[in-house]
């Protein structure tokens, strides 16, 4: 009888080890689940997690050098497919996934890590309104950045020279596809801003698959835009491909084309309105100046009414004209007066007793008082008898 083998529990560990991993199915195999107790370790990079499915569990690792290859972040409650190897961790004893690479369940890995960022980029303020900078309207040199053999730039400068040829353009050449291509057109784009070159700037790129657009949606590129004090314009792609670039930039343009066009006015259209204003303002200066003339020739004849040699003529004019009125009115109330008074003298002379004496008549007085009728007198008065030529002394010696 065999005597049985004694193993140490390392030699245990080891000896299963082996085994599992002279196992060629399980050395490279794919498993799909769900993504829980993940932990990302802070010094190593490594990923710790449970893969698990509606009934089972396994633990993974994924290295820090895999997962740095990651275009997504991981994250509890997420369905992955995995690619890895199966092995055991000899000093617990259990065995587990270490992951090669991974992706996500149902969606791609570019699409996912674009969203993630682009939710934190968001969550930080990146992307707020508020922080968006107007164009200018005229601007004097328009930034471009993209790369000198795509039609793209081509498309941009041409519609740039048609639409405001006194723009200057400051063009900078960069990649833009690769994995250089992200930090190049930062750079230019921070080095447009240092130099301050340019009143706006377009970065330009033509249409492609998310991997070809995949460096527009870099972290870095749009932190560079949200710091740039100069405006930025993305014309990344067609008008359905939307990238972080599209978000950071102060205004997204559906093509590189219509990125110009959003850059610069259109010079022709300026100038017509320039003409409407010209013709507006002639127009205007006429109708004032007319107004003016009116104004002037009333204030002409109010000065000629208010002149003191006018004044004094018409003053003097005034006066002779009430002098003749006074005089003939003085001329006619002194007529009437020697009217009325000729009237009263002859009324007045007709009633003198010295005229009725004259004409044969005589006056009676007793005790000096006019005799007005014989009941007056008895026989035997004395009276006076007075006459236009004297008078005498007389006795009554009868009354009838």
């Amino acid at each position: 009888m065999q005597t049985p083998l004694v193993l140490t529990v390392s030699q245990l560990n080891i000896y299963t080890k082996s085994i599992l991993e002279q196992d060629v199915n399980l050395a490279n195999v794919f498993v799909s689940g769900e993504i829980s107790n993940f932990t990302e370790h802070y010094k190593s990079g490594h990923l710790y997690m449970t893969i698990k499915d509606s009934a089972c569990a396994v633990k993974a690792v994924m290295f820090a050098k895999s997962a740095a290859r990651l275009k997504f972040r991981p994250e509890n409650g997420m369905s992955v497919i995995i690619r890895g190897r199966v092995s055991i961790y000899e000093r617990d004893g259990q065995y587990q996934l270490y992951i090669d690479d991974m992706q996500p369940d149902g969606i791609g890995a570019l699409s996912l890590a674009a969203e993630q960022l682009k939710q934190k980029l968001e969550a930080e303020g990146l992307f707020a309104p508020e922080h968006k900078k107007a164009l200018p309207r005229f601007p004097s040199a328009v930034g471009v950045i993209s790369s000198p053999t795509g039609a793209a730039v081509q498309d941009v400068l041409n519609v740039l020279e048609r639409r405001f040829p006194i723009a200057f353009v400051v063009f900078a050449e960069v990649t833009v596809q690769g994995d250089s291509a992200p930090g190049q057109v930062a750079a230019a784009l921070r080095k447009m801003n240092e130099l301050n070159a340019a009143d706006v700037i377009i970065i330009a790129r033509g249409g492609g698959s998310i991997e070809d657009l995949w460096p527009f949606n870099s972290e870095l590129l749009a932190r560079e835009i949200y710091n740039s004090h100069i405006p930025v314009i993305s014309g990344v792609g067609h008008e359905t491909d939307f990238t972080i670039c599209d978000f950071a930039a102060d205004l997204r343009a559906p093509t590189p084309s219509a990125a110009a066009e959003l850059a610069v006015p259109d010079i022709r259209e300026q100038l017509f309105y320039l003409d409407s204003v010209k013709s507006e303002l002639y127009n205007s200066l006429l109708q004032k100046t007319a107004g003016c003339e009116n104004e002037i020739k009333e204030i002409e004849k109010a000065l000629a009414f208010y002149n003191p040699v006018t004044l004094t003529d018409n003053a003097e004019i005034y006066l002779d004209a009430i002098q003749t009125k006074l005089s003939g009115l003085i001329s006619a109330c002194v007529a009437e007066k020697e009217k009325k008074f000729a009237a009263l003298s002859s009324a007045v002379d007709s009633l003198n007793p010295v005229k009725v004496l004259s004409r044969g008549y005589s006056v009676v007085k007793k005790s000096g008082s006019i005799v007005k009728n014989s009941g007056e007198l008895s026989p035997g008065d004395e009276v006076e008898i007075m006459t236009a030529q004297g008078g005498a002394k007389a006795k009554i010696t009868e009354v009838f």
